[in-house]
């Protein structure tokens, strides 16, 4: 797929122009890639042995990320995201397309777009080989395309009783990052007022950056590969997206809400527990393992450095019953639905 011609009324920036700006930040060559960027189409090649994965999601300013977010923020959470899906299928990434949709081709919004998204791509050895740009509501949308060795896949469907259920980062933290910029949360610190939280505190920033720049965890997925029963990425709640796993693979699961650290400290035990079950845009990994594998996840969890946490087990049956502090514990909200009501 080659980058089409800009739709609408004539845009500040030609579409050969936003082509430029990316072209200019990527470098080198890239693996697999025949045909690139330029013509009607992209023409990869697949490693031997290997079979195609692919994944493509959407960010719409205003659902996905809020009016006037950095535009390197908005550039590198579009590639993030769909990164984290081909991490949950334990695959190597190697190429994507972008579409941008712009009420207007800003100069310098495109160029902190591009820096935002070509640093996470060159990070991971991922080309751009096409895409498209409209005039219209400011979005964007990517398909990323990778690779596993041939039947070497993990989906959400493999789980079996007696796995352990493992966590990686800390979920929580993102929609904790968001509800602050959003001026929907508070933390004690910031007082009545955002714009009066100290320099020297780190905690909102460091909340404001697991929303705004997410790391997908694609190189410890693919180690995973190999132990790992059922995976899934963690972009809906920890709640919701576990009883997926557990729902694809017809099993139920008894699960204890993990140390949610200093998330208690600035929101409460209540909407910290919230925060972690329903809040969503995180991210990270959950995933099974039988449990003789426990040493192995412990060693590639160091290896990569990556936290991960042990937050329950597979059972036979169904549901999934979460306790904390040893008392039954469940969410009180639901995650979001882009289409509910």
């Amino acid at each position: 797929m080659s980058f089409g011609a800009a739709t609408g009324s004539a845009m500040s920036l030609s579409e050969s122009s936003i082509i430029e700006i990316f072209h200019r930040r990527f470098s080198g060559d890239r693996r697999g890639v025949v045909l690139g960027i330029g013509d009607d189409a992209a023409i990869m090649s697949l490693p031997e042995g290997c079979q195609l994965v692919a994944a493509t999601d959407a960010l719409v300013e205003g659902t996905h990320f809020l009016p006037g977010a950095p535009a390197a923020s908005v550039g590198h959470r579009v590639l993030a995201v769909n990164l984290s899906d081909l991490a949950a299928m334990g695959a190597d990434a190697h190429w994507a397309t972008l579409s941008l949709s712009l009420p207007e081709a800003d100069d310098a919004w495109v160029k902190q777009f591009a820096d935002g998204f070509v640093r996470l791509a060159e990070e991971f050895n991922v080309a751009l080989v096409g895409g498209d740009t409209v005039r219209g509501p400011l979005s964007a949308a990517v398909t990323v395309m990778g690779s596993v060795p041939s039947d070497q896949f993990v989906s959400r469907a493999g789980a079996r009783e007696g796995d352990d259920i493992y966590l990686s980062g800390a979920p929580g933290c993102a929609a904790a990052g968001r509800g602050l910029l959003a001026g929907e949360l508070r933390m004690a610190e910031w007082q009545a007022d955002p714009s009066q939280v100290k320099a020297s505190s780190s905690r909102p920033q460091a909340y404001r950056r697991s929303f705004e720049y997410p790391q997908p965890r694609l190189v410890f997925g693919a180690a995973l590969r190999s132990i790992a029963t059922a995976m899934i990425d963690v972009s809906d709640g920890v709640h919701i997206d576990l009883s997926r796993l557990l729902g694809a693979s017809h099993v139920g699961a008894r699960a204890v809400v993990p140390d949610l650290g200093a998330l208690v400290a600035d929101f409460g035990p209540e909407l910290s527990r919230e925060l972690f079950f329903c809040g969503g845009e995180d991210y990270e990994l959950c995933f099974c393992a039988p449990a003789v594998s426990a040493a192995e996840v412990s060693r590639l969890a160091a290896q990569h450095a990556v936290p991960v946490t042990r937050i329950g087990e597979v059972i036979n049956g169904a549901g999934l019953n979460w306790s904390q502090g040893g008392h039954p514990v469940k969410p009180a909200g639901a995650a979001f639905e882009h289409f509910e009501g």
